[in-house]
């Protein structure tokens, strides 16, 4: 009886513990079956585990049923510990889009092994394998979605690792294609070669497309309307897209005119000074008689004028506070890295709500006057530590830039909107419909002839029939494959990467002038840099103080040059010039105040170099420190209440 009493409390422990491991089983069970089960916390930074409310919207507003046909080898030697891992937050996706979807999006996961259904099934859904040889083994892995709806299919070949920024935008896009009966129209006028096309001359190579060109191929319907348009109907061309409109022609700006007073809406991408008409302009050929110089200014002269816009055409921002360190050692003061400071409107507007970092190159700057009746709104603008300087100097990256500058103390706008009812520009009508005093063209001096000889009638309009809006960009360089995308090794495949919010920012526009705009909350977390703005901005600080400095010295050397040259001055003519006790005085003052100024400049970069150090130590402390104390922090915690629990009793 003894030994049987003491086994119970061990057979009950058993049990317990048995029982145990089949409820916490069982629980799991459930919650997984359930839709809280596929419900987390996400603590990370801009919640990149957790869908867009973009997104959410897309799937809520689907009218037909989504397949997504879902393509991964799980069963190989040869693939990667990150590519098996990515394709585990792949799928973890694709089941939050099955699950916020009602019913409407179904995710069907195929595993395509060789010589299988799956593997024919892929090849006809336009998968690209990866081929993948070690040694004498060779494997093709299959990673990449195929999204239908209806008669509509796109196809996204491979799902890369080194693009896992972009999973939700690539996946949320292309459902919104499949399930939208129509592409929105942009309308593209460009002075750049945005399309790309055949070679030149012979045996050279086809000029391919700009990657801001391919993806709004994507997405819209993109016509090339050219640099001299005829009359652009809103009806057709749902939004107006004008990238560097060099040398524009007062007969272009005026179709321009016209579309917005109808109620269209216009993109304008500006710039005074546009390194990629530089890059892209083939230069002259001596065999053809030279050619034309690249044009690097672009403006809308007639139209920013009667909107109240001032735009300088030769001179750019550089900004103390935006600037941007070059590998090099060098410091671009009008490569502005922009953050989040610089939207102003970013809590309130969608188009900047998610962005993280712009990079602008030679931008200029827009000053709105108003008084023309119409509303502008800042998206983004430079800091108060900002000013104008000529677009050549600041073109070849001069040193000088950085210590000489001094802040105008005005902020300029970089990305502006202006709305409302807008007034002609053109109020004599067509640039180019004949003058009303203009002489009878020959033999038509009959009364038959009278009609020939009468002017057209101008029927242009005069003010706006509707609404309309305008987004001024004053830099065109922003979306150039070289500042705006990261190329990726794709095989034979070329991938871009977005390496900013710049192609987000221009997308986002686009998107909300469409009427497309559940997109823009996905495709803003495909940016990836933050530039160290803290450290910037103490740089500049210490720039400017010692330019200050430098200043000073060079008003001192310029008097004390005064006093060298009166005294030589006044030696008499023909005598040998040999210093006085004066001058070697002067010079050695000279030279002391060079030599403490040598030494201010080290205390100070000593100074900055401590104070980079110390903000540097504290940033790694709070990462490797917070989180332990914060958990050990609600360890003590519960431990306490438990022991007050436990003396209470």
């Amino acid at each position: 009886m003894a030994s049987a009493s003491h086994s119970r409390p061990l057979l009950r422990a058993t049990l317990g513990i048995a029982a145990l491991v089949v409820i916490a089983f069982l629980a799991n069970w459930l919650m997984n079956m359930s839709s809280v089960g596929k419900k987390g916390l996400d603590l990370t930074e801009n919640k990149i585990h957790t869908l867009s409310d973009g997104t959410k919207s897309i799937l809520r507003d689907l009218d037909a049923p989504v397949v997504v046909r879902y393509y991964a080898t799980r069963k190989s030697e040869a693939m990667s510990r990150d590519l098996k891992l990515y394709m585990r937050k792949v799928e973890d996706f694709l089941k939050q889009y099955a699950a916020l979807s009602g019913g409407k999006l179904r995710v069907e996961l195929l595993d395509p092994q060789p010589d299988t259904d799956a593997e024919d099934s892929a090849s006809l859904d336009g998968m690209r394998g990866e081929r993948i040889v070690d040694g004498s083994y060779e494997e093709n892995i299959y990673h990449g979605a195929s999204i239908s709806c209806l008669d509509k299919k796109q196809t996204i070949p491979f799902l890369s690792p080194n693009n896992e920024t972009r999973l939700e935008y690539e996946l949320s896009s292309a459902i919104a294609q499949v399930s939208q009966p129509k592409k929105p129209v942009i309308g593209l006028m460009s002075a750049l070669n945005l399309p790309g096309g055949p070679a030149a001359m012979p045996g050279q190579r086809p000029t391919p497309p700009w990657a801001i060109y391919q993806q709004l191929s994507q997405s819209y319907e993109v016509r090339t309307i050219g640099m001299q348009p005829g009359p652009i109907d809103p009806a057709e061309i749902t939004v107006l897209l004008v990238v560097h409109p060099a040398n524009i022609s007062p007969a272009a700006e005026f179709q321009i005119d016209q579309y917005i007073l109808k109620g269209g809406t216009v993109v304008a991408c500006l710039d005074p000074y546009s390194v990629a008409a530089q890059m892209t302009t083939p230069p002259p050929n001596p065999m053809m008689g030279g050619g034309p110089p690249a044009q690097t200014s672009s403006t809308l002269p007639t139209l920013l004028n009667s909107w109240g816009i001032e735009l300088p055409t030769s001179e750019v921002v550089i900004d103390s506070k935006y600037r941007t360190p070059l590998g090099d050692g060098r410091v671009g003061m009008s490569l502005l890295s922009l953050t989040k400071d610089a939207m102003p409107n970013r809590k309130d507007d969608l188009i900047t709500q998610s962005l993280d970092n712009l990079y602008f190159i030679l931008p200029g700057g827009f000053t709105v006057k108003g008084g023309k009746g119409i509303s502008s709104t800042s998206l983004v603008r430079s800091s108060r530590q900002s000013a104008l300087v000529s677009s050549y100097r600041a073109s070849q990256l001069d040193p000088s830039l950085a210590t000489e500058m001094r802040p105008d103390d005005h902020a300029y706008d970089l990305v502006v909107r202006i709305s409302g009812q807008f007034k002609t520009a053109f109020p004599d009508g067509d640039p180019n419909k004949p003058a009303d005093d203009a002489p009878a063209p020959d033999g038509a001096d009959g009364e038959g002839d009278q009609a020939a000889a009468d002017p057209p009638s101008d029927d242009s309009l005069k003010e706006a029939a509707e609404a309309g809006s305008v987004f001024l960009i004053s830099d065109a360089d922003f979306v150039f494959d070289q500042f705006a995308y990261r190329p990726l090794n794709m095989g034979n495949m070329q991938a871009y990467m977005p390496n900013n919010g710049n192609s987000v920012l221009l997308f986002n526009i686009l998107d909300q002038a469409t009427g497309s705009k559940h997109l823009i909350g996905s495709r803003s977390r495909a940016s990836t840099r933050r530039p160290f703005t803290l450290v910037q901005e103490m740089e500049a600080r210490f720039e400017q103080k010692v330019g200050a400095e430098i200043d000073k010295l060079e008003e001192k050397k310029t008097e004390i040059q005064a006093k060298v040259d009166g005294l030589q001055s006044q030696k008499s003519a023909g005598t040998e010039m040999f210093l006085s006790p004066e001058q070697i005085a002067e010079e050695q003052n000279w030279r002391s105040q060079i030599s403490q100024f040598n030494k201010d400049i080290r205390d100070l970069q000593k100074d900055l170099k401590r104070d980079k150090d110390t903000l540097s130590a504290k940033v790694t402390l709070l990462n490797v420190l917070v989180i332990p104390l914060i958990i050990a922090l609600i360890g003590v915690v519960v431990q306490w209440r438990r022991r007050s629990a436990t003396e209470a009793r």
